[in-house]
């Protein structure tokens, strides 16, 4: 009975026939995107990360671009390796710098560069002295850029 009494209250106020609404996960959650990963890219792709004296910057940014790198990220960091930070004098107090500051450079490139790359960094920043730095070469497994949604090498 309540249910017939519910049925002709709705007739009655939509004239119009309403279909049923089935409710779904929203509208974020359901967006497919081309966004995947390749095994094939980690081998296509690499990321060096290098860890540089910060005053080596410029020349090795310049030897980067002349390379054909179109892209890189770079970051003031602080850290300390074998040389285990050193010791200051400032006016006339001498204390312990633990963390020496450096420079951070990430880029992606094509694994057929990557050597190209890791010589060129090599010969850039190098001065022979303790605290030249690190270089580190890693596998990519997926890159997208967000304007256009390319994928893979095509998106460097």
């Amino acid at each position: 009975m309540a249910r017939a009494l519910l049925t002709r209250l709705h007739e009655r106020a939509s004239p119009v026939p309403v279909a049923p609404v089935q409710l779904s996960a929203p509208a974020y959650r359901q967006k497919q995107t081309s966004f995947h990963r390749s095994p094939a890219w980690s081998e296509l792709m690499k990321k060096i990360e290098a860890i540089i004296k910060p005053f080596k910057l410029e020349e090795v940014r310049d030897g980067l671009t002349g390379l054909g790198v179109q892209g890189m990220t770079i970051s003031e960091v602080k850290g300390f390796g074998r040389q285990k930070g050193h010791q200051e004098i400032y006016r006339g107090a001498e204390y312990q710098v633990d963390f020496i500051p450096k420079i951070k450079i990430e880029l992606i490139v094509e694994a057929d560069r990557t050597q190209d790359v890791l010589d060129l960094i090599q010969e850039k920043a190098r001065t022979g002295k303790i605290g030249d730095g690190k270089i580190f070469v890693l596998p990519v497994e997926a890159c997208q850029r967000i304007r256009t949604g390319e994928s893979g090498p095509d998106a460097l």
